[in-house]
């Protein structure tokens, strides 16, 4: 059973789904969770603080399924395009997740403020792209056949570049429509133009 605060964020979310934040009022929040307004309050203090933590889970609940992803991926070895997959299948059926990584909030969402609270701050868009990045590049480095580490961080930041391309601008019909091959392509080609490393006698 979900606790108080999950059972309340699921009932903002489902808000933001139906209607823009300016046009959701806390008193429906509270009563689609089954608590009450001044439960809300309590969790949150205001309408900012519960913007913040729906944005902070929708963050959370993108870099756990970056690690689930990365995890599930240690033994077939696409780990750049299925994580790139992930990634726009994260940002199409969240808009926070969607608005986190593009840095476009629009005036439909809630922002994540000017100045948060001291240790709530929220990473860039381009801090978690490296973030997610540098993951990628720690848990697909390891193995029997370990890649080379720059390498393998051009093949992931170029997947995850492409995967926001197609977050913003959808190509078609289809989830990941075209988005996997593309991006095979794009790593096979910075291997080749990667230099020959000798090897030292």
């Amino acid at each position: 059973m979900p606790t108080a605060r999950e059972a309340l964020l699921d009932s903002a979310h489902a808000a933001l789904r139906a209607r823009p934040w300016t046009a959701v009022r806390m008193v429906d929040v509270a009563a689609g969770a089954g608590f009450s307004r001044q439960t809300l309050y309590n969790e949150f203090g205001s309408k900012d603080g519960l913007a913040r933590a729906l944005i902070r889970r929708a963050a959370d609940g993108y870099l756990a399924g970056v690690e689930r992803t990365l995890v599930a991926d240690r033994t077939r070895g696409e780990g750049p395009a299925e994580l790139a997959r992930w990634t726009v299948r994260a940002a199409r059926s969240n808009v926070l997740v969607k608005a986190l990584l593009t840095g476009v909030w629009g005036e439909h969402l809630p922002g994540p403020g000017e100045r948060p609270p001291a240790g709530t701050a929220l990473p860039t868009p381009a801090e978690l792209l490296m973030l997610v990045r540098d993951r990628a590049v720690a848990a697909l480095g390891e193995g029997p056949s370990p890649r080379d580490p720059a390498e393998l961080e051009l093949i992931c930041e170029i997947a995850l570049r492409l995967a926001l391309s197609y977050a913003l601008v959808p190509a078609g019909p289809g989830p990941g429509q075209g988005l996997i091959a593309p991006s095979r392509t794009a790593a096979d080609r910075s291997r080749r133009r990667s230099p020959a490393r000798s090897t030292p006698a």
